[in-house]
Order: C-alpha cells, then structure tokens, then sequence
C-alpha cells in the first residue's frame, strides 16, 4: 500500500500531537482536538474510530496522575448508566436529525461556560444523589451514541457537583475511556478497521502518546483555578465546533 501524502502525514502527526497534549493536560478534547486536523487527511469512518482508540490509550497515560482522583462508589452510576446510554443512542440516531441536536448542545454549551466566566461562585448541587449521577451518564452514553460527543455532560455535572480537579477527572477520564472503548468496539464489528486504518493509526499512536505525556507534565503543576478555566475553554471550543456543524 501506497503512503498517504506527505501533507496528510504531517496533520495526522500534528493533530495527533495535540490532541495527546490537551488531553493529558485536561482529560478530555481528544476527538475535539484531534478530527479539527484528521477530518482534512481521512474520511470520517476512519477518524472517528481512530480519534477513539487514541483517545483511550491517551487516557490510559495519565491515569497514575489522576488515578487517586477515582472513587469507584462515585463512579460506578456514571458508568454503569452511561455504557447502557450507547446502543440507545445509537438507535435514534437513525430516527433523530443529529444536526439540530448538534446546533443545540453547543448553544447550551456556549451560553453555560460564557455564564461560569462570571460567576464568582459557582454554584454546587448536593442533590439526587446516585439517582442523579446515574441520568447524566446516561445521558453522556446516549449523547456519544448519537454524535460522539459523551464528555460534555459529565464534565459540566462535576464541576457543579463542586469536585475538585483531581474529582472531576476522576469520574470524567474513566468515563470517557469506557464510552470510547465502545464507540472503537462498535467501528471494529462495523468493519472499519482495515489497512488504510492501520497506517493512520501506526502515525497517530506514537504522536498521541507524544502529546500526552507532556500534558501530563504540565497537569501537575497547575492549580485548580487554571484546570476550571483550561475546561471552560474546551467546552467553549466544542461548542462552538458543535454550532458550526449543526449549521
């Protein structure tokens, strides 16, 4: 098989790398991050599974520095409800026009970080307990399904559960691996993992781990108020990359 070009090299390799970066710097944004450079070098069914599968394995490189973060009594309702949330997703998404749904997750997204950059103190639910933990990974796993965008509403619910920032990845980061190790084991019994897909991923997978380390670096040496503002920022980003391709 031929080599791709050497442009469509150079963006995988690129976005690769940066993807792995804000991924170990904030434990999401891989797919974000990373299909804003792919989508230009492959098609679709290729950089999606792809963008999973590394993303798992960048998440797989930080966990020993979030990994006393992760509280499985906390845990296991996002999880548990969020796994059953994919095939559900998946089903309506040949029901449900995913371009409007798309338009609206990301105004929801933009209005809710534009409203948190000034609020002073934000504030803190205590309540619903499991219950309530339980139907937002549901709803993440439905969301992924639908439009592999799962990591939105467990991120926005930790950060007004009040969790701290090793908390919050705590929940998010094993969240978003077990979401995407699906979404990866979907594309695999698909069929669309073939050799085309293992030269992008032989580029891909070491510029990932590249990126994530030096994340992961960074990651212990900021503090809590610059992680809140690190995943503003990226729920922002989504958001208005949401808005874009709803349009």
């Amino acid at each position: 098989m031929d080599l791709p070009p050497l442009a469509d090299i150079a963006l995988v390799v690129s976005g690769a790398v940066v993807a792995g970066f804000v991924n170990g710097l904030s434990g999401a944004g891989y797919a974000l991050v990373s299909l804003g450079f792919w989508l230009h070098a492959m098609p679709p069914m290729l950089a999606a599974p792809l963008a999973a599968f590394c993303a798992v394995t960048s998440h797989i490189t930080s966990l020993p520095a979030i990994w006393h973060g992760v509280r499985w009594p906390r845990l296991w309702p996002f999880l548990v409800a969020g796994l059953a949330g994919v095939p559900i997703g998946t089903t309506l998404l040949t029901h449900i026009n995913a371009q409007p749904l798309k338009l609206g997750v990301g105004l929801l997204l933009v209005l809710y970080c534009c409203w948190m950059a000034f609020v002073r103190r934000p504030p803190i639910v205590t309540g619903g307990g499991r219950i309530a933990d339980a139907a937002i990974g549901l709803t993440g796993g439905i969301m992924g399904g639908m439009a592999s965008i799962s990591g939105p509403a467990p991120t926005i619910w930790a950060q007004l559960r009040g969790w701290d920032m090793h908390q919050q990845r705590g929940v998010n980061q094993p969240f978003n691996m077990a979401i995407l190790t699906m979404s990866f084991s979907s594309a695999l019994i698909a069929g669309y993992i073939d050799r085309t897909f293992l030269v992008w991923l032989l580029l891909a997978f070491p510029s990932t781990l590249l990126g994530a380390r030096t994340g992961v670096s960074l990651y212990s040496r900021i503090n809590a108020r610059q992680f809140r503002h690190i995943v503003l920022i990226l729920l922002g980003l989504s958001g208005v990359t949401l808005i874009i391709s709803g349009l």
